[in-house]
Formats: structure tokens, sequence, C-alpha cells
């Protein structure tokens, strides 16, 4: 019995074997063209992701930062108003921090994990913490969506936690929005790249299909076919040998007529 792993590299085999015999099938100006398409490729692939490691990593920092500062900014007002216990001027705070754009709430709880104030009402069961003290950032869940939350201390935790919110789907649509313009430049680069490559294969190969035709002729017996390949490199080289050849030809084809 032919065990999967057996078939499936039979199935790769022939694959391969196929590609091969199409390489070998595949004119010179196609390989050239190729060749030089797949290793832009391959460049560009690896240019994007690196852009992409790269600057999701820096977006996600300015992430951090943005929703560090709303919540170190949030504790140092909240601080006074929560020792003299303005609740009415807390509440407005809290308010004006939570209608940000892209956050979803702004919360302080007490050291105990009571709830002093939040510009979310009304006030979800997900956000219920008694870890009031913590002051690390988390991924959570707020009616269905994902809320990207930091904490901060309010006095150095003796008097509660600042918690604030971004909305996750507003963070990646930011990234999105920054990332998507910059791949959208690499993959143009690539198409150029691409294309340019082919133009090229297509300009450089030129000259030896021209020999091709001019040496099939020669082959039939048309030794009046000139040679017109003037450039000074190998092909040129190539194109004045033929034309030696041919012209070496003619001269015994003409001794053998007049014999």
């Amino acid at each position: 019995m032919t065990m999967p792993q057996e078939i499936a590299s039979m199935e790769s085999s022939k694959f391969f074997k196929q590609l091969n015999i199409g390489w070998q099938r595949g004119g010179l100006k196609w390989k050239i063209s190729t060749t030089f398409s797949g290793l832009i490729l391959v460049l560009g692939l690896l240019v994007i992701g690196i852009v992409y490691y790269f600057t999701d990593n820096a977006l996600q920092r300015q992430v951090d930062l943005r929703s560090t500062a709303l919540a170190s900014n949030l504790a140092d007002a909240a601080a006074p108003l929560v020792t003299r216990k303005g609740m009415l001027e807390l509440d407005a705070l809290v308010g004006k921090y939570g209608r940000l754009d892209g956050v979803a709430y702004a919360l302080i709880q007490d050291p105990k994990g009571e709830m002093l104030a939040s510009s979310m009402q009304p006030f979800p069961i997900e956000l219920k913490d008694a870890s009031g003290s913590s002051t690390a950032s988390r991924v959570t869940r707020v009616r269905g969506k994902s809320v990207y939350e930091t904490r901060s201390p309010l006095l150095d935790g003796q008097l509660g936690t600042v918690r604030v919110g971004l909305w996750q789907e507003t963070v990646q649509n930011d990234m999105r929005a920054t990332l998507l313009p910059i791949i959208g430049l690499i993959i143009a680069c690539l198409a150029l790249g691409v294309g340019l490559s082919i133009m090229l294969a297509s300009k450089t190969i030129r000259p030896i299909l021209d020999l091709k035709a001019i040496a099939d002729e020669i082959s039939r017996g048309r030794l009046d076919t000139t040679v017109s390949i003037q450039s000074n490199d190998e092909v040129g080289e190539l194109g004045r040998s033929l034309e030696r050849m041919r012209a070496s030809l003619k001269a015994a084809m003409t001794r053998l007529n007049r014999e």
C-alpha cells in the first residue's frame, strides 16, 4: 500500500521534472527574463518583510507611548481630585479622556479595586478587576471588541490605578494606513523592476537572436546574407567571426563553381 508521504514525494518529483523540462525548452529571452524577475521578486519580498517587521514594531511602540502618556497624564490630573474627593470634577475629567479619538474608555479605581470614575456607562462587567495596583499593559475584550489597555498608578498606587483602553481596531487601522502606502510603493517598484528586466532582457538578447537568424540563413546556403552586428562587445566579436566564416564559405563555393 502506497503511503501518503510516498504519493506526495512522487507528485513533487513529477512537478520538478516538468518544471526542469519547461526550463530547458524555454528560449534564452524567457530564461533571462524569468531569472531577473525571480531575483527581483525574492529581494522585493525580503524588503517587504523587513519593512513590515520594523515599521510594525515602531508603530506598536508609538501606540505604547501614546497609551502610557494618556494614562500618566490622567493620573497626574486626577490625583488632586481624588485626594479632595472632587467626584464631579473627576467624572468630567475621565469623560474628557474617554472622548479622545481611539479611546475606548478611561477609568479610575481605588486600591481595593472599587470604581471611582468611568467614561464608559453603563460600566462593563468585563472591566471589573481587583488588581488595582497593576501597571501592566494587556489586551482585553469589552463588549465584544478587543481593547489595548494601559494602567498607571495614582500617586504611586496609594490612591488607586488609572486604566486607559484604546480600541485595537482603531490602532490596527492606523497601522494599516501607515503600512499599506509603503508596501504599495515597494510593490510598484517591484513591478517597475520586473518590467525593466524584461525590456533589458529583450534588448540584450536581440543581437543574439539576429545572429541566430543570420546563421540559419547561411546554413541554408544563402551566403549573400551579410552580418550587420557592429557592437564592440562579445556579441560583436561573434558577429564578425560569423561574417568571416560566411565570406570564407562563399569564396570556397565560388572556387568550386569555377572548377
